[in-house]
């Protein structure tokens, strides 16, 4: 789980945060770990919520690799993030979408990522359909990643070493 956007902060996050602990207490084998923003706003509301909890892992952000780990580990994602809507799809994950918009309609349209909003009983009933019906579960974590597939960089020198073959045995 990641929340950050100022959007949501107060009533928003208060919402999705109840949703977390309606998550844990259905479900003895969910645990959520959760890399809090270090924005006061965030973080103090995040702990006052969500702190101490069983099964309820709070985290100082991380960086990039072990945060892309974590985010491989993961059975869903949860965010308000722009960026992980883009990277989660790669990892097959299902993601849910913290917000009322995206800038990454494409995601959606693909089946990768479902935008669920902030309300309680929204965030909580998205989760738990992907977390007791398979065949949803399956349908999300693999769709066809509209980002592509991941192999970009070894197209790209392919295409620099056939143009410099060319040149180069041209003459």
């Amino acid at each position: 789980v990641t929340t950050h956007r100022r959007e949501n902060w107060g009533e928003h996050m208060r919402d999705i945060y109840a949703a977390l602990l309606q998550l844990v207490e259905e479900f003895d084998d969910v645990e959520i770990v959760f890399p809090v923003h270090m924005n006061p706003t965030v973080k103090d509301l995040a702990v006052e919520m969500l702190g101490g909890r069983e099964r309820i892992h709070l985290l100082n952000p991380l960086e990039y690799e072990a945060f892309a780990n974590l985010m491989n580990h993961a059975y869903i994602i949860l965010t308000d993030s722009g960026g992980m809507q883009e990277e989660a799809p790669s990892l097959g994950k299902p993601v849910l979408v913290l917000r009322d918009t995206t800038e990454r309609p494409e995601a959606i349209q693909a089946g990768t990522v479902k935008l669920v909003g902030t309300v309680q009983e929204n965030v909580y009933k998205a989760a738990r359909q992907l977390l007791v019906d398979r065949k949803e579960y399956d349908r999300m974590a693999q769709a066809i990643n509209p980002y592509g597939d991941g192999k970009a960089a070894v197209r790209i020198v392919q295409v620099i070493k056939d143009f410099l073959y060319i040149r180069i045995g041209a003459q």
